[in-house]
């Protein structure tokens, strides 16, 4: 695969030598900039503002909800930076990141990181076709969708060619992602509601296809129908209590629920049972879409050729940091929607930087074979790390397809109980070795590799062999301390 040089990585000779992530990097524009310090400073000031006594919301109302109280530090004492609203990565020592280029992010003062958190960047931070392609649109116009325009239209055919053909009519929006700041849907994602008013009662919770941690585990013969046996009693408890079911919501590769790889088959099943109840399958493919799965170009497809979801949305990845999504949907289900006599109109959404901005990470994916270095890169992360996992007993499971790719840590082979602050500290660590990862899962234990899709093999074995050291000395650590409590 020609897409899966050693090097990757735009802007650089394919004979480069590799970067060194510690190296420190010359910035003309560091004099300019105001230090770390100085921004943490600015910013917990106006957090401390915003929840002062008295402080109202926009609407006139006292402020409620996560955020709008202080939270507590471990030492006690009250810290705006953990602010549930307002959350950095490693609120204990931020990083103040000020360039990226490719699969590498930049501080105020050169040091480069391998980023191996940020799917959004898609194709790269700052890929320079897809800068170029906002920059020369934004030079001609910007404006709605009111008007004819031909970016909207060469757009909307270019993401027909990647789906089924019943998936033909879209919906172009700013934004995608479920765990926005509508109550509408924070009521439909479990991860916010639990944490807030609960659970609503026309909001039903199937069980996570987890065949690690879940009820039907790797050595059940059926997983896939079992775990969609369970969404059909769902649908039976809410028949039962008088209730029509409208959607089934899911993301075709769980992310928050801990990078989850749902059984071949499982969907398909699913999409069965709501159906029959009158209701319509939404694949969420914010995270996972656009190739990132090296095998397909769309993640629901690793559940069968057969298996077209009624909606799929799409977000973060299909922008490259832009904000734009969008909704594909099927004939029948646009026309019920028009049918209400509600217009769908969204000021920028489709507006002619966007669908330009949209079009030059299409040309870039099919350009540099991304897709296909997905597939080689990702599949040698996985045996990297399956290699470490026989050797450190706290890696329970390593799962993943493509540059989606999850390491559950565990306390205990036998209770798989989550090691949530083995992980965190785990993360801390990489971070100093100039590495960024982060955590994710119902326990925050297993690491996350969501990766730009240009992050390279040199990049896999420089992370992994970092990874495996601080394993190493985690271990060293734990022996040194039952040696000493044995002999005191």
């Amino acid at each position: 695969m020609g897409g899966a040089s050693a090097g990757r990585g735009f802007g650089r000779s394919p004979d480069a030598p590799p970067r060194v992530p510690q190296r420190l990097l010359a910035s003309a524009m560091a004099a300019d900039q105001r230090g770390k310090a100085a921004t943490l400073a600015l910013r917990r000031r106006l957090l401390s503002c915003s929840r002062a006594p008295g402080k109202t919301s926009p609407s006139g109302g006292p402020l409620s909800g996560p955020g709008a109280g202080q939270t507590v530090t471990q030492e006690g004492t009250e810290s705006p930076d953990e602010s549930s609203s307002c959350r950095l990565f490693f609120p204990e020592d931020p990083i103040k990141i000020v360039r990226g280029q490719g699969q590498y992010m930049y501080d105020e003062q050169g040091a480069e990181y391998i980023d191996c958190i940020n799917n959004v960047a898609h194709v790269g931070h700052c890929h320079p076709l897809v800068v170029q392609a906002a920059h020369e649109q934004n030079q001609l116009l910007n404006t709605n969708s009111r008007y004819l325009h031909d970016n909207i239209v060469d757009y909307a055919q270019r993401l027909s060619k990647t789906l089924p053909e019943k998936l033909c009519v879209f919906y172009f929006l700013n934004s995608g992602a479920y765990h926005g700041h509508l109550s509408s849907l924070i009521d439909i994602s479990p991860y916010k509601f639990r944490d807030l008013d609960g659970q609503k009662e026309w909001v039903h919770v199937a069980p996570l296809p987890d065949t690690y941690r879940g009820p039907y585990r790797e050595d059940h013969p059926n997983p896939a129908v079992a775990y969609a046996s369970e969404v059909k009693r769902v649908v039976s408890s809410a028949q039962e209590k008088g209730r029509k079911i409208a959607a089934f919501f899911a993301e075709s590769l769980p992310s928050v629920g801990g990078q989850i790889i749902p059984p071949a088959g499982y969907f398909p099943e699913v999409a069965g049972h709501i159906r029959r109840a009158g209701g319509v399958f939404v694949a969420d493919e914010i995270q996972v879409g656009f190739g990132r799965v090296g095998k397909h170009f769309w993640a629901f497809q690793l559940q069968g050729e057969d298996f077209v979801p009624d909606i799929v949305t799409m977000g973060k990845s299909i922008g490259n940091g832009h904000p734009v999504a969008c909704v594909a949907t099927t004939q029948a289900v646009a026309r019920a929607f028009e049918a209400t006599g509600v217009e769908y109109f969204n000021t920028f959404g489709g507006s002619p930087v966007s669908c330009a901005v949209g079009l030059a990470v299409l040309d870039v994916l099919e350009k540099e074979q991304l897709q296909a270095h997905a597939a080689c890169v990702g599949s040698f992360l996985m045996e990297l790390l399956g290699q470490q996992k026989a050797k450190h007993p706290i890696l329970g499971d390593v799962r993943g397809v493509g540059l989606f790719i999850g390491v559950d840590l565990i306390k205990d082979e036998a209770t798989r109980m989550p090691a949530t602050e083995e992980a965190d500290y785990v993360v801390s660590r990489l971070k100093e070795n100039y590495i960024l990862l982060s955590t994710d899962g119902p326990g925050r234990n297993v690491l996350k590799f969501k990766p730009p899709m240009c992050f390279s093999l040199d990049n896999a074995r420089h992370v992994v062999a970092k990874l495996d050291a601080i394993l190493t000395d985690m271990e060293e650590k734990v022996r040194s301390c039952e040696t000493l409590r044995l002999h005191s």
